[in-house]
């Protein structure tokens, strides 16, 4: 699998399964790529042509980074042999949800969504 293919595979698909480092790493490039527009948009002056491209652009990377977070937990309770719809919690809880589901062990060899943890499932 190409690396593009595998970045899309991490943070689009609702496929396979994903370890807790891998997902505790993910979660944190999500919120520095959720930072930086944020963080642009602060910096200039409210009410001008530059301040609405960067609301734009944030509210772009929000909905962008909400699917993405919502894939990535998705998988992570593939690891542990639970279906997607549990991620829904994600969309309410996400900070908290990255903490705790970072800490844990997944089950230990194959289950329904995947042979093996870090791939696309078997489908």
């Amino acid at each position: 699998m190409s690396e593009r293919s595998q970045f899309l595979w991490l943070f689009f698909s609702l496929s396979g399964r994903l370890s807790p480092v891998a997902y505790a790493l993910a979660g944190v490039l999500l919120v520095l790529v959720q930072f930086f527009p944020f963080y642009q948009f602060a910096r200039v002056e409210l009410n001008t042509t530059a301040s609405q491209n960067w609301a734009m652009i944030c509210w772009g990377v929000l909905l962008i980074s909400a699917w993405a977070t919502f894939a990535v937990t998705a998988k992570r309770f593939h690891d542990f042999g639970k279906p997607t719809y549990f991620a829904l919690i994600s969309l309410i809880i996400g900070p908290i949800l990255l903490v705790v589901l970072a800490c844990f062990r997944s089950d230990p060899g194959p289950n329904r969504y995947g042979r093996r943890t870090n791939a696309p499932g078997d489908s």
